[in-house]
């Protein structure tokens, strides 16, 4: 068995057997792992209270070739996700963050980008940045990072610039200006303040961002822009976004 250890970002923990946990983490050198953390459901445990959905923490653990589950020896705990345990929006929230990472972070494969990228929204929304605002912005970075949805700086048709307004190719493949769009039957229009977020996002940080937040209508529209760029991909929607809106309706935060 081989030992590892790496700091990483608890994205879901599950029951297993009677006694017995999974979880899922991400780490920057292995990307996407999942441990069997083994009596971690007893009372004296030396897992309690270290596993906390999207806690940072510190995790030792052996590997077995072939193997699809890793074994937990340890986990310390180094950041607690407060805000986002406090209150029930926050831990819907929490869900569907951890979802969205656990969907596009690929298994043993280094993932720096988006451990920071969590990592640095944790961070953020901890310290009272915008809940809606972090949202849309790890959404859009994510869909960035998997090469899906790049900044939209030129028509991938015709080269034009879309900073003055552009529309999503009602597959919702691409983002085309206005010209190439109204040939493209259903295309979304998209404004130039959505297309100005996008802009900012790659040379902005989160709390820089937050120091000139875009209005509430146009973090909505990058939303729902970034939703059918995912839908259309992923081919359905995450099952944390539905819950999370079910149960909290035009107030949910993502």
């Amino acid at each position: 068995m081989a030992l590892q250890q790496a700091e990483a970002l608890l994205l879901a923990v599950f029951d297993l057997q009677e006694a017995d946990r999974v979880v899922e983490f991400l780490t920057r050198e292995h990307g996407k792992r999942r441990g069997a953390a083994r009596g971690a459901k007893r009372r004296f445990s030396r897992f309690a209270g270290e596993l906390q959905p999207l806690a940072r923490v510190r995790v030792t653990w052996f590997e077995k070739e072939g193997r699809e589950l890793v074994r937990l020896s340890a986990v310390e705990l180094v950041r607690s996700p407060r805000s986002l345990l406090g209150d029930l929006e926050g831990l819907l929230l929490g869900a569907y963050l951890a979802e969205t990472l656990s969907v596009f972070a690929q298994e043993g494969e280094p993932a720096e980008r988006l451990f920071r990228l969590l990592d640095s929204t944790l961070e953020a929304l901890e310290g009272g940045v915008d809940r809606r605002l972090a949202v849309r912005y790890l959404e859009s970075w994510v869909l960035r990072l998997a090469g899906i949805f790049p900044a939209p700086l030129e028509c991938p048709s015709c080269g034009s610039p879309l900073a003055d307004g552009a529309a999503l190719a009602s597959s919702g493949e691409a983002i085309l200006c206005r010209r190439c769009a109204a040939a493209t039957p259903g295309a979304r229009p998209i404004s130039p303040a959505a297309i100005s977020f996008w802009l900012r996002i790659g040379r902005e940080t989160l709390p820089r961002l937050a120091e000139r937040p875009p209005a509430a209508a146009v973090l909505e529209e990058v939303g729902e822009v970034a939703g059918r760029v995912r839908r259309h991909f992923l081919g359905h929607e995450l099952n944390s976004l539905d819950v999370l809106r079910r149960t909290l309706g035009a107030t949910a935060p993502a």
